[in-house]
């Protein structure tokens, strides 16, 4: 299979973890304007919710990651979750607009 470059680099969250050496998990990352999910391995076990790096291709549809720490803080610990407001004590919202003003 081809191998899809345009993956590498890109940091994703675990939407089911990894086994390490034992099987593939499944990340979910932004990638061509939308959100794509890769198999997902890694040398050691990786719990779903792990935030991690993609660092090689291993075709189409797989990719190798390890864990990754955003010290930035520009990645979110859940796919599409938006904290709109929070710093002003308004409601957490995800996937849609707040339902009321902030």
């Amino acid at each position: 299979m081809a191998r899809d470059e345009s993956s590498v680099g890109r940091v994703g969250v675990l939407i089911v973890g990894t086994r390490g050496g034992d099987g593939p998990g499944e990340v979910l990352i932004k990638i061509r304007g939308g959100s794509e999910a890769f198999l997902a391995w890694s040398e050691k076990p990786l719990p779903k919710g792990a935030t991690v790096l993609v660092i090689e291709s291993r075709g189409a549809r797989a990719v190798d990651v390890i864990e990754w720490e955003d010290v930035l803080g520009d990645s979110p610990r859940v796919p599409g979750l938006l904290l709109l407001g929070d710093e002003r004590g308004c409601s957490v919202t995800v996937f849609r607009p707040p339902t009321r003003p902030c």
